[in-house]
């Protein structure tokens, strides 16, 4: 049987395992789908571990991303511009990175929620590894403008200039957290402010009112965020659909068929509204 695995430290917290069980058995694919707790150290000795087991590819979760994509014999382009991977497939050519929470996101954004991105004012919190695997995908859906704002402003103006060729026409730009502008039509968080329960690290002032607030965590930690979105007259949503929407272009990438991922997002919150498992 085919076997993949998700991979990260922590890692005891992750619902890939169920959202792939649920491709498997929609698609009638033969496959098993586990979860690995990684030392932080020696990753890749790790990864090779993996390989030798037999294993047909594994989805890279925190803190591993930007080493999935530095130990990758080859990239996609969307993974070579984030400089991070969260998908990895063994084959007889080597091992192949990919990333796809930006086209999750997308997704989620524009099928799930309903909103479109074209012609919006976009903000990007954080800078880090997961703002870095959804950025590409942000641009491409056309949006007039994207600010990245971050703690450091160095750290998110690296971000920004190594997306300029992908901007396609949007204003792209960089800034620290205290200067990002107001009345942004769709603000997603991608920092670790909400699992960490630090408080929201912008201003209410950069929701437009009926804006779509996206946190990039689920559960318990997106709480707070999706409350202070509610409070000040903003749609508030958690990252499950992006969750979803990721594993769906995920188990593309290995099994050559496309899920259908809207019953699997329902399963998903249903079951999550049921409490730790």
């Amino acid at each position: 049987m085919d076997r993949y695995v998700v991979a990260g430290n922590p890692v005891e917290h992750s619902q890939s395992p169920f959202i792939h069980a649920e491709f498997a058995r929609q698609t009638g694919q033969v496959m098993e789908y586990g979860r690995l707790l990684w030392p932080l150290e020696g990753f890749e000795d790790s990864l090779r571990a993996l390989v030798a087991s037999g294993a047909k590819g594994c989805n890279i979760t925190v803190p591993f991303k930007f080493e999935a994509a530095r130990v990758a014999t080859r990239l996609s382009a969307r993974a070579a511009l984030a400089q991070a991977a969260n998908v990895l497939s063994f084959d007889a050519e080597g091992w192949r990175g990919d990333n796809t929470d930006g086209i999750g996101l997308v997704r989620d954004i524009e099928h799930n929620a309903g909103v479109l991105l074209r012609g919006q004012r976009v903000l990007l919190i954080g800078a880090g590894g997961a703002a870095a695997g959804v950025l590409g995908p942000l641009l491409l859906a056309g949006p007039a403008e994207v600010v990245v704002a971050n703690r450091t402003l160095h750290k998110a103006q690296v971000l920004v200039d190594r997306h300029r060729s992908a901007a396609a026409g949007a204003l792209l730009r960089a800034s620290t957290l205290a200067d990002v502008g107001e009345g942004f039509y769709v603000v997603v968080n991608a920092t670790a402010s909400s699992l960490q329960g630090g408080a929201i690290p912008v201003s209410h002032q950069v929701l437009r009112p009926g804006a779509l607030a996206l946190d990039m965590m689920y559960g318990p930690a997106s709480q707070g965020f999706l409350d202070w979105a509610a409070e000040h007259g903003a749609t508030g949503r958690d990252g499950l659909g992006m969750l979803v929407e990721q594993a769906g272009a995920a188990f593309a990438l290995w099994r050559g068929v496309r899920p259908d991922t809207a019953p699997v997002l329902a399963a998903l919150r249903a079951r999550m509204a049921q409490g730790p498992r």
